[in-house]
């Protein structure tokens, strides 16, 4: 798909902003509302904004622990990574999950109420016979940098008119 200065104007807004009104929107965009609510439709059918949410603050909610797991599999043969995959998908606690190139074949984001929680997920784990070989377990001590606006300039796209 491609996406204009317009686009990614409207894709930046949101990012930061993502309880704007439509009308605001185009105002911000400099859009009358028609054309920029169909710019929006058109990104969002195409699956360019993935969905939209708000950012929690856990530890407002919780006690918890928040857990990098660098996993390795059995053995690398299509069937092992598929079990795997599907495996995380029904895991609750595996808030994210990303498949590697190099010496880990996964890494997992995984937040349990504590450490011994999360060692008792880990048992599952490796009971369930899901794959996993061997983990490595990285606990996050504080936050450095959250999530944060995608570098758009740093990856060539075009700024604003």
């Amino acid at each position: 798909m491609r996406l204009d200065a317009r686009d990614l104007e409207i894709l930046r807004v949101l990012e930061r902003e993502g309880r704007i009104t439509k009308t605001q929107l185009a105002e911000r965009i400099n859009l009358s509302p028609t054309p920029c609510w169909e710019r929006l439709k058109r990104l969002e059918d195409a699956g360019v904004i993935e969905g939209y949410g708000a950012r929690i603050a856990l530890k407002m909610l919780a006690p918890h622990v928040v857990v990098f797991v660098a996993a390795e599999l059995a053995n690398h043969t299509t069937g092992v990574f598929r079990t795997f995959e599907a495996a995380v998908q029904d895991i609750p606690e595996v808030t994210a999950c990303w498949a590697l190139g190099g010496g880990f074949d996964y890494l997992l984001q995984v937040v349990t109420p504590d450490i011994d929680a999360y060692q008792r997920l880990i048992d599952r784990m490796l009971a369930t016979e899901i794959g996993l070989a061997r983990y490595y377990t990285y606990i996050v001590t504080k936050p450095v940098k959250g999530p944060a606006p995608l570098p758009f300039e740093a990856l060539g796209l075009p700024q604003k008119d």
